[in-house]
């Protein structure tokens, strides 16, 4: 096997690897919030025996490995079912699960942080419940859950370096090629991780700007 220097072309490969990981946290993360507010609306109208299942799937999805559960996924399913799962697939289902269960136990700690007495005074002054969730419990929900969400988003763009151990070519796999070829593991897994870093970084200058935003918004709105 020919070893070779870490190149300036190196890092463009890495690039186009944190592409991958950057389109996939954003694919999960829509999809998961979706899902985990659609759970959290669910457990707000106290839909019998539907309540109870989305509270525990949601605690086996966040009390148990993530690479765990990538290996049910990519290998269980396809065992289990007979069908095929690629591995952006498995990565895809899995990762939005995960966000999921953490955006609704953020959702519901959201809603629950409301005061019963602003949902009875809506009561009284005639709104249906589809009114006071839209009008009194999202917007202020939405103020208090925006902090939580901004660091879960920031943590589930770093869980995507776990999708390289099923086959996706993310930075992560094109790091650990990089290292195999040049034997510079110190660059290689440096240049890796700042590039990390600097995603991270963004997700929560981003977050912060749009929470900064909301706050002010929700302070004018008397909220």
């Amino acid at each position: 096997m020919r070893f070779a220097d870490f190149t300036a072309f190196d890092l463009f490969l890495l690039a186009q690897g944190l592409g991958v990981n950057i389109a996939l946290f954003l694919v999960t993360a829509l999809i998961g919030m979706l899902v985990g507010i659609c759970w959290a609306i669910v457990r707000f109208y106290r839909v019998p025996l539907l309540s109870e299942v989305i509270t525990f799937v949601s605690e086996l999805l966040k009390n148990s490995p993530v690479l765990v559960q990538l290996f049910l996924v990519f290998f269980g399913l396809p065992g289990l079912f007979h069908i095929r799962v690629t591995p952006v697939t498995a990565a895809t289902i899995t990762l939005s699960a995960n966000t999921a269960a953490f955006v609704y136990v953020i959702a519901v700690s959201a809603i629950e942080s409301i005061g019963r007495d602003q949902l009875e005074a809506a009561r009284v002054f005639g709104l249906s419940r589809w009114q006071v969730l839209r009008h009194v419990v999202a917007p202020q929900a939405a103020a208090f859950a925006i902090g939580p969400l901004i660091a879960l988003l920031v943590n589930q763009l770093q869980v995507t370096s776990l999708i390289s151990v099923i086959g996706v070519v993310d930075l992560t796999k094109i790091g650990n090629i990089l290292n195999m070829r040049t034997l510079k593991p110190f660059i290689v897994w440096t240049a890796v991780g700042l590039l990390y870093y600097a995603a991270a970084k963004l997700v929560a200058l981003l977050g912060s700007r749009f929470e900064n935003r909301l706050r002010a918004h929700s302070a004018w709105r008397g909220l």
